[in-house]
Formats: C-alpha cells, sequence, structure tokens
C-alpha cells in the first residue's frame, strides 16, 4: 500500500486507519446546516474535533447534498478562504478542501490547504491542471451526475466495476497531466448518485478497489441509507454510521470522513485492533 504525505504528516496506512473530520461551513449541508457557518464556531469545532482524534479536517462551503443547488465562485471563496486561514493558525493538523472549483482550490491551496478533496472526481481539466500543477495530495470522488439531480433513479451496468473504472481512469489522467501517483486517494462515493442497494453493494465489495492501488477514502457518515435501514434522522444515524465505518475498515479502507469523530476514533481503534494494524503509529 502507498503511504501518503499530506502537509507535514505521513500517513501510514500499514499501522491504521486515518479520520478526515468534517467541516461545512454551508447554511444548507444536510446534516448540519449552518451550525458551523459563523467563523468562530468553525474554529472551535475544529478544535474539538482535532482533540478527539481528527488526522485531518476537511472543509467545504458547498453543500453537495442530494437536490442541492450550486453556489457562486465568490459565495464559496468568502465562506471558506478567511476559515482556513484561520484555522490553519490554530490547528496542527493538516487541513483539506472540499471543492469542485478549480478557484477555489487555487486560491484554498494559497491559503494553506494540504490536500483536494473533489466530489466531482476530476472531472474539470482545469482543477485537474490546478492539483497537478501543486502536486498537492488529491482524492478523486466518484459521483454519477450532480447533487441536484444525482438521485433521480441512479443505473450503473455494475455498481462496482463501473466506479472502478472510472477511478481509475480519472487518476491515470492526474498523472499524465503531472500529478503524483502517490498524491492520489480515489472514493467511491457513498450516497452521490447511488440507491440503496448500491451503496451496500460498496461497502460489501470495497475490497475490489484495492486493486486500483491507491489508498481508499470512504465518507458513510449520517448518509440517508443508514436511515433508510434504519428510520433514524440525520442526527439519530451516529451508532449506523459506526456499523458502517467498521465494515468500511474490514473492507480495506484507509482513510474515513466522518461528522463524529470521538465515537469513530474508537470504533476505528477497535476494529484496527481486530485486523491486526500496528494501532500505536
Amino acid at each position: 500500500m502507498i503511504d501518503i504525505k499530506v502537509g507535514n504528516r505521513v500517513f501510514d496506512f500499514s499501522k491504521r486507519t486515518y479520520l478526515m473530520g468534517i467541516l461545512n461551513i454551508t447554511p444548507d449541508s444536510f446534516s448540519d446546516a449552518g451550525k458551523y457557518f459563523n467563523q468562530q464556531k468553525a474554529i472551535n469545532h475544529a478544535l474539538e474535533m482535532v482533540n478527539s482524534g481528527a488526522d485531518i479536517i476537511d472543509i467545504g462551503g458547498e453543500s453537495t447534498r442530494p437536490g442541492s443547488v450550486a453556489v457562486s465562485l465568490e459565495e464559496e471563496l468568502q465562506r471558506v478562504i478567511p476559515a482556513i486561514k484561520a484555522i490553519k493558525s490554530s490547528v496542527d493538523i493538516p487541513i483539506s478542501i472540499d471543492t469542485s472549483k478549480p478557484q477555489v482550490a487555487k486560491q484554498a491551496i494559497e491559503a494553506g490547504v494540504d490536500m483536494v478533496n473533489d466530489v466531482a472526481g476530476l472531472r474539470d481539466r482545469e482543477l485537474m491542471k490546478v492539483v497537478a500543477e501543486a502536486n498537492i495530495p488529491t482524492c478523486i470522488m466518484h459521483m454519477q451526475g450532480k447533487p441536484r439531480v444525482m438521485q433521480d433513479n441512479p443505473k450503473y451496468d455494475d455498481v462496482v466495476g463501473d466506479i472502478k473504472k472510472f477511478l481509475s481512469m480519472q487518476a491515470q489522467s492526474a498523472i499524465e497531466a503531472g500529478l503524483d501517483s502517490k498524491n492520489i486517494t480515489i472514493d467511491p462515493g457513498i450516497g452521490f448518485g447511488k440507491t440503496l442497494e448500491h451503496n451496500l453493494e460498496i461497502l460489501r465489495r470495497l475490497k475490489e478497489f484495492k486493486d486500483a492501488g491507491y489508498p481508499i477514502l470512504i465518507g458513510p457518515s449520517r448518509k440517508s441509507f443508514i436511515g433508510a435501514i434504519t428510520g433514524k434522522e440525520v442526527e439519530e444515524r451516529v451508532w449506523g454510521t459506526q456499523a458502517s465505518v467498521a465494515c468500511a475498515i474490514l473492507g480495506g479502507a484507509d482513510i474515513i470522513r466522518v461528522h463524529d469523530v470521538a465515537e469513530m476514533k474508537e470504533v476505528a481503534t477497535v476494529t484496527d485492533a481486530i485486523i491486526g494494524k500496528h494501532t500505536s503509529g
């Protein structure tokens, strides 16, 4: 397995699973809409996640929940750039920018972020150029369609095979554009243009994504597929998320993107011990 260096930290996936804490600076995210829209609240939550065991903070300024509408470039920049600068000076772990806009990624990199997390999978050639020129760790995620319509009857010939093909193709294109293969992480995109059964199939067959040769990031946290199974509202999906996280780690996930860092840290630590990872790292 390829380790990755994010900022000043080396993520050694032979030792343990790493946690990416979610920080949505938006008024309309599916899970914590508006909760951290205030900059000081965002900083405080970032510090809380660090203290709870987060290894990286993922900052997003545009909701990508099903049915969401894209925000303007100016609005997204106003949301994330001041927050990045403030949080960068307040925490000592790497920061990721969750964006699909090349201009946002470029300014975020200039502001000090250590990683780019693109839910659109580097479909934007300009964004691919930005991350390649910066040669910065980048997560390529699969999404079918756009957030506004992605849950309108998504279909696949073979959900795992189709997603693997897309991620491998995008990763190769990024490498050809100049991005070091060691800076690539892939994410099958739980909940992004997938039905309940698609999401379950991805989790059941997660090990198959190892064939691509890149670290796997996965984000099941509080997603609607958990609600479909349990009948629980978003804020009540911690237990279902814990089950999903444990299964994802058993399936080979290297980084888990989560809202509830303290709870998932314990899940990851125990699951890592079960599968024999050296959790002291």
